[in-house]
């Protein structure tokens, strides 16, 4: 424990592996906004030092080191968190008031008091749809973790819930820092024709999933729903045709925008046995830049998935102007409130009917749609959810030295 005198100075370790990686998504997105917040806050906290550990120098986006904001490579990078990252906080244990790891994995054998992140508990509600090594450490190290957390930061009301009815662990020693959109309005156009020329995109015409392949993503279900919303689309186009002056659009697009994920073979092959597979676009990873437009030219987005612990893109949906289509289950209603539009994730039918409202959605109801998501998202923003962490961590570095810890 770091002893100082009255003026109340406190030195916090930041573990940022979670995002030191180029490709972010989730929680790589999550810790990345947060470290940038902390970093922003050295301009007029002259009374935090922080030290930012990683196993690996830092990628060329990382904010730049000042006087109160330095980067540490911790090494053998080699098992760090069971190893490089205990032997680094013991010999450094004087120096430190406070760990912050916002992941499931906190160091064992801490010499540190630490503050961890929990997203979600989804590795104990979906066991089969992870891999066993991931879904082994997931529930072990999670459990050690909240056990052994001075505070626990989680990123919805219902997330902090399940892990204090899970863990036994009070509300108060649960934290929530809501995450927030990222959207950058600065894309290049060219490059945005580039991309839905290579992928075959029809703008305006298209649904979209931006997200990670991976079964709880009820991905299955979604092409199904798709294949269900295509043959009610080609009645209704047929019966169209047989109407004078009235323009038909062309068939549309299911887009599933995003990396490939654990166990996702199954959900590929059943892409390749829909009857409407050319409709459907896999387009891969997509970057920050292009992610806006994407959302723009949607007719909406979806996810659907069977838990999610909040679920960031159908709020970047919203504020891109575009519909959210989500499960009525775990956190979506809370991310989404009012401006969104719930369904049932097992009913193929009940997620087609709310594709046909969004299809060439009235203008009027755009306006109601644009009210209601200028109101919702002024409680989601990057700036607040780091005043969440930092006032979190500078609370319980105060209860620890008034302590004696």
């Amino acid at each position: 424990m770091n002893i100082k005198n009255n003026k109340q100075s406190f030195h916090f370790a930041f573990d940022a592996n979670e995002a030191n990686v180029l490709n972010r998504v989730g929680s790589n997105v999550y810790a990345f906004e947060i470290l940038k917040q902390l970093h922003a806050s050295t301009k007029k906290r002259t009374d935090l030092k922080w030290t930012v550990l990683l196993a690996q120098p830092p990628v060329k986006d990382f904010p730049k080191e000042n006087n109160s904001w330095k980067y540490k490579i911790v090494t053998p990078r080699k098992f760090w968190t069971q190893w490089a990252l205990p032997l680094h906080l013991f010999k450094n244990k004087r120096k430190y008031d406070l760990l912050y790891t916002p992941g499931h994995y906190a160091p064992r054998f801490s010499s540190v008091p630490y503050i961890s992140s929990i997203m979600d508990l989804a590795f104990l509600k979906f066991p089969d749809q992870f891999t066993g090594i991931d879904a082994f450490q997931l529930k072990n190290w999670t459990k050690y973790s909240a056990e052994s957390a001075e505070k626990i930061i989680t990123i919805s009301e219902f997330s902090k819930k399940e892990i204090n009815q899970i863990y036994d662990l009070s509300l108060e020693k649960i934290k929530v820092a809501y995450p927030a959109v990222s959207l950058t309005d600065k894309y290049s156009n060219l490059r945005w024709k580039r991309f839905i020329k290579k992928n075959s995109i029809k703008p305006n015409e298209y649904f979209l999933y931006l997200g990670t392949i991976q079964p709880r993503k009820n991905l299955e279900k979604l092409i199904e729903t798709f294949e269900v919303f295509s043959r009610g689309f080609a009645a209704r186009k047929l019966k169209s045709s047989q109407t004078k002056n009235i323009k038909v659009k062309q068939h549309p697009q299911l887009v599933i925008a995003g990396k490939t994920g654990w166990l996702a073979e199954t959900i590929l092959e059943r892409i390749q046995e829909s009857p409407f597979k050319k409709h459907i676009i896999l387009t891969g990873f997509v970057d920050d830049s292009l992610k806006k437009p994407l959302y723009e030219n949607a007719q909406a987005s979806l996810l659907i998935g069977l838990y999610e612990g909040f679920g960031i893109p159908p709020l970047e949906s919203l504020a891109a102007g575009t519909a959210a289509i989500v499960s009525n289950n775990s956190s979506l209603p809370e991310a989404v409130g009012e401006a969104g539009i719930l369904v049932d994730p097992e009913n193929a039918q009940d997620i087609a009917n709310a594709m046909k409202k969004t299809w060439n959605m009235p203008k009027l109801r755009k306006q109601v749609l644009k009210r209601k998501t200028k109101k919702h998202l002024k409680n989601f923003t990057w700036k607040k959810t780091g005043q969440v962490v930092l006032e979190t961590l500078l609370t319980t570095a105060k209860e620890l030295r008034k302590n004696g810890n």
